[in-house]
């Protein structure tokens, strides 16, 4: 489900996350044309990914603890070993979770199928979660601390 668009890249949040949304939530940034790493980033480029990581995990840590997720801090995990092109993570680690439990690290399987056959389905956030947070991250874009952020 989109949650935010920005001039090259597209937050997400998967139909099938990692972390379930009790355990913290799970979002996806992905660049609009493709790129291995983030050495394929421009500056410009690299500079809007670290403001929407950022912009988006603030999003995220106030949407979700107003929610009643008690997020205690967010994971930012740039993967690609499933996938091979640059996308990054945003986990939420809930201080209450239950399924990856928080100050442990994450944990899945070493394959998609071998995640999708153990992990089974795991709650996704909400159409609600999805519309607050890219209200939050609109309001976060406006404030001194993003605005002239390059």
């Amino acid at each position: 489900m989109l949650v935010f668009d920005s001039e090259n890249f597209v937050l997400s949040t998967p139909e099938q996350p990692h972390v379930s949304r009790g355990d913290g939530g799970h979002l996806i940034v992905n660049p609009k044309v493709p790129v291995e790493d983030r050495t394929g980033l421009s500056r410009d480029k690299a500079v809007e990914l670290m403001k929407l990581t950022m912009v988006a995990g603030e999003a995220m840590k106030n949407v979700l603890t107003q929610s009643g997720v008690d997020i205690g801090r967010i994971n930012y995990q740039d993967n690609g070993n499933w996938r091979h092109e640059l996308h990054v993570h945003l986990y939420g680690r809930a201080r209450s979770a239950t399924i990856q439990t928080y100050g442990h690290p994450l944990a899945f399987p070493p394959t998609a199928q071998a995640f999708r056959e153990q992990m089974g389905n795991l709650e996704p956030l909400t159409a609600d979660d999805v519309a607050a947070l890219k209200a939050e991250i609109i309001r976060l874009l406006g404030t001194d601390k993003y605005r002239d952020f390059h």
